[in-house]
């Protein structure tokens, strides 16, 4: 879905009036969140859970930091495993993502970038899928998102803000872009990362330093030299924030003749194909997207627009670049030698 500008008012301190209404709906669904994590009891896995997560719907870099953790623990010989819910997928799992059979439409399209890098398993009950992990040769799971779920144990957590847009409004879902209150969230934090520039996640950082909590910073930024040619480009994208994507390419100096954004985890159909195909070649322009938006092309059918899309389409993957690495691993490093000894 599309977020509602008053979500992030363009005036800071100004209270649309679609927030102050939905305020009250916000509220219970906070109060619901609070009440389903005090009546749950966690169940542990046999394994270390390292789990990224965010206190706002939309994109925030979770997915990129995940993947850059993971290649960090890898190459400390952890045998990593992916546990994720597979949003936009119809699997309930527990399933091991197998990229040469599963489309986005099966189990969503970030698992497809996860299993890129390590073992991936989609499970809606996440003690079901820790558990299939585990017998699936884990020895550390690393959650993308569940952040708020309260079934599985955590050994770390890391919550993770958009340093320029923060927590927009401040309210609950619907009224605004909170999973849960700022104060519930940094309670079962044990780091904080803001992702990009701005200081609209100054406020959190601050609350978070006040506890203790670590705060790093990272910014997200292409996982390797990208030579893409000659421009101009037509860039598309249906991630949480396109404009960031846009952004990326613009700071890397390539020609942008126009973008194109559509709601985060769009399901791209054959018109959406044509329509980007038509107007590239009016525009006299190349494709290019993200990898979240690629892998939502894997498996289309030979002849359609989609497979045509994904052929002409450059990808840019990207990477978390985490200031302080070193010491959110040393972090990492010591919760999974505490869990280990537990």
């Amino acid at each position: 879905m599309r977020e509602p500008s008053f979500w992030y008012p363009a005036r800071r301190g100004s209270t649309p009036l679609a927030a102050r209404l939905l305020s009250p709906a916000g509220f219970l669904y906070g109060l619901a969140g609070r009440v389903r994590r005090a009546n749950t009891k966690p169940e542990r896995a046999a394994v270390p859970v390292i789990c990224i997560g965010n206190i706002t719907a939309g994109g925030t870099g979770k997915t990129p930091l995940a993947l850059t953790l993971a290649e960090r623990l890898i190459a400390r010989g952890e045998k990593v495993h992916f546990l994720t819910r597979g949003y936009g997928g119809r699997e309930v799992g527990p399933i091991r993502v197998d990229p040469a059979h599963h489309g986005a439409e099966d189990v969503g399209d970030e698992p497809l970038l996860l299993a890129a890098a390590a073992p991936t398993w989609v499970a809606a009950n996440r003690p079901e899928g820790a558990a299939a992990a585990v017998r699936g040769g884990a020895g550390l799971i690393l959650m993308d998102d569940g952040f708020q779920n309260p079934s599985l144990a955590k050994d770390f957590s890391i919550l993770v803000v958009d340093a320029a847009t923060g927590l927009g409004n401040g309210r609950l879902i619907p009224a605004g872009p909170l999973r849960e209150n700022m104060a519930d969230a940094l309670s079962r934090a044990n780091a904080l990362v803001l992702t990009g520039r701005g200081h609209a996640g100054d406020g959190i950082a601050a609350r978070a330093r006040a506890r203790g909590t670590p705060v790093f910073k990272a910014i997200v930024r292409p996982s390797a030299p990208s030579d893409f040619g000659e421009g101009p480009y037509l860039a598309f994208a249906g991630i949480g924030r396109p404009e960031k994507f846009f952004t990326t390419l613009r700071e890397m100096s390539v020609e942008l003749a126009d973008t194109v954004s559509f709601p985060d985890h769009h399901v791209f159909r054959e018109s959406d194909a044509l329509r980007l195909l038509v107007r590239a070649r009016e525009l006299g322009a190349r494709l290019v997207t993200t990898e979240k938006d690629a892998a939502r092309f894997t498996h289309a059918p030979a002849a359609s627009a989609r497979a045509r899309l994904a052929a002409a389409a450059a990808v840019l993957p990207v990477r978390a670049l985490v200031g302080d690495i070193d010491g959110l691993m040393a972090q990492i490093s010591d919760a999974v030698a505490r869990a280990r000894r537990r």
